[in-house]
């Protein structure tokens, strides 16, 4: 019998995103849409399989005796080839914890501030290491999400960082503060951060819903009701008040670094169980975008900025596909 979520797509890509050639869209594809558990044989052979895979590899291979990529005191510049880039994007590839990562997060820690919080250069002074700036959530998040990926959680230093990040929550307007947003507060809803703070809740979803406490479940429950409240990709707002939709919302991608799109949004909504009519456009959005072959297409990319260039823009993604899939299984089921 054919599962309801199977039933809303126009083909089946499923067997396209297991084959053995992409084994990071194969390892996610097991667990997220077939519900595969850690431990089984495919799923091991498939994580095992990633570590040696194109991607990870041309990554690994790029970095510097030191623990870094290009320069060991900024961890942000160049954009998409330094050291926290690698980190994410080795983790939305599912790639595992290992002695050249593991050297990699330690040269991140050296970055962090007292307060918890990230800033892209290395201190140089004690007073530099003592800075409280509030700037930066996207940062943040995005930092937070691969240091639970690669199983930093309960390290004492991640947990400085999660502090910062519930204690500069805006609990009144949700989201953020930032310098850089918004660049007219005429032309968008939201007061704080929108983009930043999909990157935070994003990272707050993969915490497992055991480790969550009351504080973090409540921040969760107002970021959600935020980004309902704007319909997901339209939280910007037209000269005569009415809402606009963010177009480049609507273009989805792979990698995604600081940027974002409705996808993303809704992978991480149903990742947190949110079954809501207000998310219901973003899924007919997503459903729109399908091809007839079962495919979505690479709408937006960073290739010739990264190391190596994970797919062809314009092209049957994998990468999007899984995304939209296994967000439609949770809607439908």
């Amino acid at each position: 019998m054919m599962m309801a979520w199977i039933r809303a797509l126009k083909a089946d890509p499923t067997d396209w995103l297991l084959e053995l050639s992409t084994p990071s869209v194969r390892y996610w594809a097991l667990r997220d849409l077939l519900n595969r558990r850690l431990g089984d044989a495919e799923v091991e052979e498939a994580r095992e399989a990633i570590m040696s895979s194109e991607p990870v590899k041309t990554i690994l291979s790029a970095q510097e005796p030191g623990s870094h990529w290009c320069e060991p005191n900024d961890m942000y510049l160049p954009k998409y080839r330094a050291t926290t880039h690698q980190l994410l994007i080795l983790a939305e590839l599912g790639a595992s914890r290992n002695p050249a990562i593991e050297r990699a997060v330690e040269h991140v820690y050296r970055f962090q501030r007292l307060s918890g919080h990230f800033l892209t250069e290395m201190p140089k002074s004690e007073q530099g290491r003592a800075s409280k700036v509030k700037d930066g959530c996207c940062f943040d998040g995005n930092v937070l999400y691969y240091l639970i990926h690669f199983g930093y959680l309960d390290d004492p230093r991640t947990g400085r960082l999660l502090d910062f990040i519930l204690d500069y929550h805006d609990d009144v307007d949700a989201g953020w503060k930032c310098r850089a947003y918004p660049i007219s507060k005429d032309a968008v809803f939201p007061v704080n951060c929108y983009m930043g703070a999909t990157k935070v809740l994003k990272a707050l979803s993969v915490i497992p819903e055991g480790s969550r406490t009351p504080k973090i479940k409540a921040l969760i429950a107002r970021e959600v009701e935020n980004i309902l409240e704007n319909g997901v990709y339209r939280y910007l707002r037209n000269p005569d008040g009415s809402r606009k939709d963010k177009a480049g919302w609507k273009r989805f991608g792979f990698p995604l670094f600081y940027q974002s799109d409705a996808l993303e949004v809704l992978d991480t909504l149903t990742r947190l169980g949110v079954k809501d009519d207000r998310m219901m456009d973003a899924v007919e959005l997503v459903k729109s975008a399908q091809q007839a072959d079962g495919s979505w297409l690479l709408k937006d990319t960073f290739n010739g900025k990264m190391w190596v260039d994970i797919e062809e823009k314009n092209r049957p993604s994998k990468w999007v596909t899984l995304r939209a899939t296994r967000s439609l299984k949770r809607v439908y089921c």
